[in-house]
């Protein structure tokens, strides 16, 4: 998205003071709401998603298609005249009442806080930056150096600029569709934390403005929490060299005390455990409560690592020697970087994983962010990561920082420093239970860790630029390729599976996303053509085209407000208890007969199925700042793949779990550049030619 710069003014972001004045003179652009789609035409939509499905259905069980496609039409009929109808009166109604629109006002958030896995590697995030012009400085000893303090008080400044900037609408003004989404969008991931609750977790709210403990940030190092002032009195950012004054002095301080607490792990266990252990936290002692809301309110957090991960010598034996690692880039240092920011057993007690960002950089420089994915989805944390990171540490900033161990003259005695200071520790109380908890949270987290199987791959052969050239989208090429992948690492079962898109709905006021069902029946149709040694390369490629075709139309709908499984899961809803006792029965689940209800559209086990996201995936920018991003598998057989299509190289973030047998992100790495190199290959063979006439 943005060229890298060193120092110079960022044209993509900065703005002439006659523009921002131009800009005082025009109204603000209102948003419209997130509609209530048409019954119907979601029903329609629905069905058209089964087709695939029931295809592999009736190869497998040898139920003929039309059957058993008539009767989810049959149920599909009676929903929409039964319990249907009521359920689409209740959401119209549940809509006007609501502030912002249906959705996200009630339910969506609560789909993330009910969840009860821990964050780290489920709900959690996480993206790699490139190194600075200035590289990375391996470190041979654990502890804070110059450089790695240099990068992060650099970076924290940047992020803070930019919301300062937002602040004083000098860009993404809201006087533009996409300034409103941003800066809605921004606002959720500043000053607001996660809290751990009992069967659903909540979320914060904003601290007031004058608020001081919004003017902080919490500062993570040894396992030590502080807070660190970035604003002054007057609401003012101070310089870099101040804030990379005071996190040197943090640093100083947190090195000459050595490990402390794992409180960290806490905030890394199933959401039910990690509540009932910060109840009996803050229970404890009153500064618990002072402590826990100054890094709730806090701005975001940054961690300083004490060690630049490595990979263990039979993890960096397999990338070694792997047919599919980068060419350009040590796949080796890459995964090792990549895991670093997405945590790892000497890492996971120095995070407070429920924050929505967090900067992470580590002794040698490398850094990267990481962040709770509830408050808002992960394009906007990557924007601000953008920012951050395309403006180089100036040459000659903070050269003569002293990190050392010995505290420098001018540092005031840390247990004096409280609250209003530039900087102070947040030391929590604890006790036994406390300390024995922190433990076995480390311990189930590092198993939670340690099934993980994330890799980053760079594809190098091409780019968005000669997708495009041969008239096809990047985004949908990539999704075609995923779908030819996965049906060639699974040739015996499960050939084609239920795929998850991302799309943004922010067109919308407060919109968020929602789904594109990648699985079609014209992708299925592809996949099997490309797999069919007897149909030319002529007759694959209009498949091709007319797979890119059903999906363009399935995304424009998905970003205009006319998916379906949002309206399917906000319809699931507006059931009442007795109606919901319906659909959790297994006596009604196998019901092929009809009650007339239509309440079969949500027992049929084909719902559920279609719904099941063994490949969840998800794109954002070109990358170009990036060196790798991801987010965990959403089911314990399948995968979670974020990519960055860039105008030369697709990047690709894939995680799955050592556990399950059927996955492997190595073998899906290798059949994804398979899938990418047979579509290169097949388009150069038809021509440019065929592919205009197409278009």
């Amino acid at each position: 998205m943005f060229a890298r710069t060193r120092n110079r003014p960022i044209r993509n972001f900065c703005m002439s003071r006659h523009a921002n004045s131009h800009l005082e003179q025009r109204k603000p652009v209102q948003l419209p709401r997130l509609p209530v789609p048409d019954l119907s035409k979601t029903l329609t939509k629905y069905l058209a998603s089964l087709e695939p499905l029931l295809q592999e259905e009736s190869l497998r069980t040898g139920v003929p298609y039309a059957q058993a496609y008539a009767f989810r039409a049959k149920w599909a009929e009676e929903f929409s005249h039964g319990v249907g109808k009521v359920c689409q009166e209740r959401l119209k109604a549940l809509d006007r009442a609501s502030p912002n629109n249906w959705l996200d006002d009630n339910f969506w958030l609560k789909s993330y806080l009910d969840w009860r896995a821990p964050l780290v590697l489920n709900s959690n995030w996480w993206m790699i930056f490139c190194d600075d012009q200035h590289g990375s400085v391996p470190s041979a000893e654990p502890g804070f150096t110059n450089w790695q303090l240099r990068r992060t008080a650099w970076l924290t400044h940047r992020i803070l600029e930019l919301k300062d900037k937002i602040d004083n609408q000098e860009v993404y003004p809201d006087t533009s569709r996409t300034g409103i989404w941003f800066r809605e969008s921004v606002y959720k991931i500043f000053n607001v934390c996660r809290i751990p609750r009992q069967i659903s977790d909540t979320l914060s709210s904003p601290p007031p403005p004058d608020d001081i403990l919004s003017q902080y940030v919490t500062v993570i190092a040894n396992n030590w929490f502080y807070a660190l002032r970035v604003y002054t009195r007057r609401f003012e950012l101070i310089p870099a060299s101040e804030i990379l004054e005071r996190m040197a002095a943090i640093a100083r301080d947190a090195f000459v005390r050595g490990q402390g607490p794992m409180i960290g792990a806490l905030s890394a266990d199933d959401r039910d455990i990690w509540a009932k252990n910060l109840s009996h936290l803050l229970s404890l002692n009153p500064q618990n409560e002072k402590i826990h809301q100054a890094i709730v309110r806090s701005l975001f957090s940054v961690t300083l690592d004490s060690q630049t991960h490595a990979l263990s010598e039979s993890e960096a034996k397999s990338r070694s020697t792997s047919p599919v690692a980068s060419t350009s880039q040590s796949q080796v240092s890459l995964d090792a970087h990549l895991h670093s920011v997405r945590s790892v057993p000497s890492n996971v007690s120095n995070r407070f994983f429920d924050k929505p960002i967090t900067l992470i950089v580590d002794p040698s420089g490398q850094a990267g962010v990481m962040g709770e994915h509830s408050p808002c989805d992960a394009l906007v944390p990557s924007m601000v990561g953008e920012y951050a990171v395309v403006q180089c540490v100036p040459d000659d900033f903070g050269v003569d920082t002293n990190v050392n161990a010995q505290a420098e003259a001018k540092d005031v005695d840390p247990q004096t420093r409280t609250e209003g200071d530039d900087w102070y520790r947040l030391d929590w109380i604890t006790d036994s239970h406390v300390l024995s908890e922190c433990v076995e949270a480390k311990k189930r987290a590092e198993l939670v860790i340690a099934d993980s199987d994330n890799s980053v791959l760079w594809f190098e052969d091409y780019g968005g630029d000669w997708i495009k050239s041969v008239g096809l989208s990047p985004d949908v090429f990539i999704q075609l390729a995923m779908q030819l992948a996965w049906f060639r690492t699974h040739p015996n079962e499960n050939r084609f599976t239920a795929t998850y898109e991302t799309a943004l709905t922010r067109l919308f006021h407060k919109g968020r996303t929602e789904t594109i069902r990648t699985l079609t029946t014209d992708s299925r149709r592809w996949v099997l053509g490309m797999e069919d040694a007897s149909m030319s390369p002529q007759a694959k490629h209009s498949l091709l085209f007319r797979a890119h075709r059903t999906h363009t139309t399935l995304t424009r709908e998905a970003m205009t407000g006319r998916g379906i499984d949002r309206h399917l899961f906000g319809l699931r809803n507006m059931l009442t208890a007795k109606e919901q006792s319906g659909v959790n029965s297994d006596n009604q689940s196998n019901n092929s007969s009809g009650s007339g209800t239509g309440i079969e559209l949500f027992t049929d086990p084909l719902f559920m199925k279609s719904a099941d996201w063994r490949l969840s995936t998800s794109g954002l920018s070109a990358g170009l700042l990036f060196k790798g991003t991801g987010f965990g598998a959403r089911c314990e057989d399948g995968y979670g793949i974020n990519y960055l299509a860039g105008p030369s190289m697709i990047k690709f973030g894939i995680e799955s779990k050592f556990s399950h047998h059927n996955t492997s992100t190595e073998g899906f790495k290798r059949a994804i550049v398979g899938a990418l190199r047979d579509m290169h290959v097949l388009c150069v063979e038809v021509g440019v030619s065929d592919v205009r006439s197409k278009l």
